[in-house]
């Protein structure tokens, strides 16, 4: 089949390398042409483990190409994903003026039936808004059908996640339309549900939404364990082998950053507002989210004040790990809030480092290491819980630091053995230990 993926960030990427991997012909489009030229000489604008071996194969085997010409690439398609970003503004309302500015072009070069299918996350009724946009901008009327088709990957594990979806879900004005996409996936034998247009759109906000809530929720049940001597752990565990609950997302920490869910939230609920609906749920989601930063700073003043007289490690810079992605990363304000209070910051990701120093305090210190960034510090805070991490020789750590205080905001290591180990140990939503 031939394809036509607009917009080259996380979703379109992988979206068009893993179909041209599934035998199609993808033409992938970006108007920054600066991008393109870096796709084509085999440069990946994203960090995305296996991405830039699939590209790169696909690209060789000439099933994937990269072009700046949207109405070309347009011409040459049956199919044409629309992939661009579609951040918040202020208020909470999704700007929705790419996929306008896209929708036009494409009205303009169409000159056969074409299926367009919304793979950005839009809210409830831009599928009618793109049919609009792109009938009104048609230069001769050509027939056309509009296809929600939402994406649930997740950054650091998206070619799995395009590869392996739990569900895949159509939205389509009629079953004969839906049948083309279900023919483009088939090859992936996954479970496939189809819908009307308005609740393929609806499932994606409420997929996100929800997952939101459970971080939130444990995150405000930590609180609750922190207050009350109990352990957050614990009760995940208990709370997660309860089959209707599962044990996903309900681990303690910092709350949740990224492209997705911070934006998601706000524009479920701003949705919500303008269809007479206030959405008091999610609203609390996203305020215990947003203290979660002021929380775990809260903790480190408590325990090392004054903090301008600190030098302070902070590993992991990233909104999770296996992403260079920055976008609402809880590092940027956990720095901004220590850098306020005069704290010296020494700081180490093992891939974000080049995107985190256009965000973080001129006076932050970018160290090569974890050690480096350790050496000489009065204590050690974990932001992002990088897989190194877990491996890292704490003994050596422990000597590279003045003081061989943690600060641990996602939990990663045992109290006990940290104990042992003769770390002061503070984690997320269980009782401190002291050195043995």
């Amino acid at each position: 089949m031939n394809i036509c993926v607009i917009g080259t960030g996380y979703v379109g990427l992988v979206t068009g390398a893993v179909f041209a991997d599934l035998g199609n012909d993808v033409i992938c489009v970006d108007k920054i042409t600066t991008k393109v030229e870096a796709l084509r000489a085999g440069r990946m604008p994203i960090y995305e483990p296996g991405l830039e071996e699939m590209v790169s194969r696909n690209v060789a085997d000439g099933r994937l190409s990269f072009t700046t010409d949207l109405g070309a690439a347009v011409r040459q398609s049956d199919v044409v994903f629309v992939a661009v970003g579609t951040p918040s503004k202020d208020n909470g309302e999704t700007d929705l003026s790419q996929v306008e500015d896209v929708a036009a072009e494409i009205g303009r070069a169409m000159d056969r039936y074409k299926v367009v299918v919304n793979k950005s996350t839009v809210p409830v009724g831009t599928g009618e808004l793109v049919r609009e946009v792109i009938a009104r901008h048609q230069p001769r009327p050509v027939e056309f059908d509009v296809v929600s088709n939402p994406e649930f990957l997740r950054e650091g594990s998206a070619i799995e996640d395009t590869l392996r979806p739990d569900r895949i879900v159509i939205g389509a004005p009629t079953q004969q339309v839906a049948m083309t996409l279900v023919e483009l996936y088939a090859p992936l034998e996954r479970p496939m549900i189809i819908t009307d247009l308005p609740s393929a759109e609806v499932i994606k906000y409420a997929s996100n939404a929800f997952l939101a809530a459970k971080i939130s929720f444990i995150n405000a049940i930590a609180n609750v364990c922190e207050a009350a001597g109990a352990d957050v752990t614990q009760v995940m565990k208990g709370m997660g082998l309860d089959s209707r609950i599962g044990p996903a997302f309900l681990q303690a920490g910092l709350g949740y950053g990224g492209s997705c869910f911070p934006k998601d939230v706000d524009s479920l609920v701003h949705t919500a507002g303008r269809l007479g609906y206030d959405f008091k749920l999610l609203r609390s989601v996203a305020e215990i989210n947003r203290e979660r930063a002021t929380h775990l700073v809260d903790t480190i003043r408590k325990a090392l004040a004054p903090l301008d007289a600190r030098t302070l490690a902070v590993l992991g810079l990233a909104f999770k790990p296996n992403t260079d992605d920055m976008r609402e990363a809880k590092s940027v304000e956990v720095i901004a809030l220590l850098d306020a209070a005069g704290a010296t910051l020494k700081v180490y990701d093992p891939v974000a480092m080049a995107n985190a120093k256009a965000l973080l305090p001129a006076s932050v210190a970018f160290c090569d290491s974890p050690y480096e960034a350790a050496e000489g510090a009065d204590a050690l805070i974990l932001v992002t819980e990088w897989n190194e991490f877990k491996f890292l020789n704490l003994e050596r750590l422990r000597g590279a630091l003045r003081r061989p205080v943690i600060f641990d905001g996602r939990n990663l290591w045992e109290p006990e053995r940290m104990r042992r180990l003769g770390f002061e140990y503070h984690s997320v939503g269980r009782r401190p230990v002291q050195p043995a």
